[in-house]
């Protein structure tokens, strides 16, 4: 009896494990197409790799940037190629100028000072012209006299008293400007400041002095800012300071 009442027992396990399995293995089954479908694109996928250009293939280099061209510029070419610079299109065509007048053409930035129309120096044998120019701390006593454009400078020749042929060409400015650079000697006495600041105050000096041998170059000559004094002068030091605006170094402790 006790054989026959134990057999019911053990097999509703296994009709329970009977009834589990077969909703275990639709699952499985409804995957498997999909699993199907993407081995079949696989091949597709292949085939279009293999289809690709070659040009659009790159192989990877083993060191980075190895296969890179540097692109370096030569010293005094220009980055930027002739056929790739812009054009002025509002600018003039010179293609049907002459090459020897496109060569003597002088740069833009090199422009002539058209000397002063009109100037009427009296340049008699007894004619004097003098004047005081200044400049920071400088100050030079000029006079004009009639010559050949000779410069005594306290008792020196220009090149002796300034040899920078900057400050040269600053001092001759206005009588080139004048036109009467060959025509007038010109006497100074300077003293104070530096070299700079007596060329500028010797180029005031004559400046002054020409408009006192003719009252109508005054515009002309201010125009072009040889008659205007320059104010600027080193700033005076401070008490407490070490120069104008240098302060001593700040200590906390």
């Amino acid at each position: 009896m006790s054989d026959e009442t134990s057999q019911p027992e053990e097999q509703e396990p296994v009709e329970a494990a009977a009834e589990a399995a077969p909703e275990a293995v639709e699952p499985a089954a409804e995957v498997a197409p999909e699993s199907q479908d993407a081995v079949a694109d696989a091949p597709e996928a292949a085939v279009e790799a293999e289809e690709l250009p070659e040009e659009t293939k790159r192989e990877k280099p083993e060191i980075p940037g190895a296969d890179l061209v540097p692109d370096i510029v030569p010293e005094g070419e220009t980055a930027i190629a002739a056929d790739d610079a812009e054009v002025d299109v509002y600018a003039g065509d010179d293609t049907d100028a002459p090459a020897a007048e496109q060569a003597d053409a002088e740069p833009a930035d090199e422009v002539e000072v058209q000397p002063i129309a009109g100037a009427t120096i009296d340049l008699g044998k007894d004619a004097r012209y003098s004047a005081t120019g200044k400049r920071k701390s400088a100050v030079a006593r000029v006079t004009l006299k009639p010559g050949t454009g000779e410069y005594s400078l306290n008792g020196r020749t220009m090149e002796e008293m300034f040899p920078r042929v900057t400050l040269q060409r600053n001092m001759r400015q206005p009588l080139e400007a004048v036109g009467y650079e060959t025509k007038m000697d010109v006497i100074a006495l300077i003293h104070g400041g530096g070299v700079s600041a007596q060329a500028d105050a010797l180029r005031h000096g004559i400046s002054r002095a020409l408009v006192k041998a003719d009252p109508n170059l005054r515009g002309e000559l201010k125009k072009r800012g040889f008659l205007t004094r320059d104010p600027r002068v080193v700033e005076r030091k401070k008490a407490g300071l070490k120069k104008a605006r240098k302060r001593p170094q700040f200590s906390k402790r």
